[in-house]
């Protein structure tokens, strides 16, 4: 029996090597070139091609080659038969709580202005606030968000947290659900987004949020592009709502030379960089999944397709 990595457009020997290095018994094939599409039982995907899995008659279980699944819930041609799970890594939490505490940083102590400043040959120091004078919202407290938040509350900033139900975090105000989401963005100066995709979650980051935060507030957009609508965000931009945002993922990815946040030096753009999976971290989780899939047991860090995470 096979297992399949499917992930267009990426250099998949690295993984193909850890996976062997544990178990080099495992039949592995690499997308498009599949030797018998009745012997793949296991598949690892990112970003796979809609439709492609129902290709695969003796599947059993699919894997994220990420922390977020929300690409393989979206394939309405996966059957409710096949179990989902993801890949779960101190290393992903670790640069998740560095990329933020770099975006927060930045921000606060004015370091991207200095940077525009640079190409003005321009001396004009600017004050900054103290990170108690900060109000830091994040929305999404689960294996990333809630780290990151009691992170930056060591640290000294004003924290706030939400989610869908409610979680205890020391140093951090956490809000639940949509009747605490207007209480928790009360003066928000920065709002950072680890929420996972759902139904739910598609499109939070809109006007209706733009408005209750600071009007000197930043976005900084770490989860998934279809978080934000796009056009809302130029559009408090344009009219001062925000002073600026922090975006590594976008809807459409790489992001199109033409795209309008290429045109803003109030939009720092990174090229979806916050946290990736490292081949000989999480191999062993992929193994021990494809095992226990081919036995009949139950996977580990299994995704609850209602809840979407």
């Amino acid at each position: 029996m096979s297992l399949l990595f499917i992930a267009p457009d990426r250099d998949l020997s690295s993984w193909e090597n850890a996976i062997q290095d544990i178990d080099p018994n495992i039949e592995i094939d690499i997308w498009p070139a599949i030797k018998d599409k009745e012997r793949v039982q296991f598949a690892v995907c990112w970003n796979h091609p809609q439709h492609l899995l129902d290709g695969f008659p003796n599947l059993k279980a699919v894997s994220s080659l990420g922390a977020g699944a929300d690409h393989l819930l979206s394939d309405e041609s996966l059957p409710a038969s096949i179990d989902i799970c993801r890949v779960v890594s101190p290393s992903l939490v670790q640069q998740m709580k560095e990329y933020i505490l770099a975006a927060v940083l930045n921000i606060h102590r004015n370091f991207v202005q200095y940077i525009r400043q640079n190409d003005q040959r321009k001396w004009q120091p600017h004050n900054h606030p103290s990170p108690q004078e900060l109000q830091v919202g994040v929305m999404g407290l689960g294996e990333l968000g809630k780290p990151t938040a009691k992170q930056l509350a060591q640290l000294g900033y004003e924290v706030s947290g939400w989610s869908r139900s409610t979680k205890e975090i020391e140093g951090v105000t956490t809000f639940a659900g949509t009747e605490e989401l207007h209480a928790f963005l009360n003066n928000t100066h920065i709002l950072i987004c680890l929420l996972p995709l759902t139904e739910e979650t598609k499109g939070i980051l809109n006007l209706d949020i733009f408005k209750r935060i600071d009007d000197r507030g930043w976005i900084i957009n770490a989860a998934r592009g279809e978080h934000l609508v796009d056009e809302d965000l130029i559009y408090a931009l344009d009219s001062n709502m925000l002073q600026g945002a922090w975006l590594d993922v976008f809807s459409e990815e790489p992001l199109p030379d033409k795209h309008a946040f290429w045109n803003r030096d109030n939009v720092i753009i990174t090229p979806h960089v916050a946290s990736i999976t490292k081949p000989d971290e999480v191999a062993g989780q992929i193994v021990e999944n494809y095992k226990r899939a081919l036995s009949g047991l139950e996977l580990n860090h299994k995704v609850n397709r209602e809840l979407g995470y």
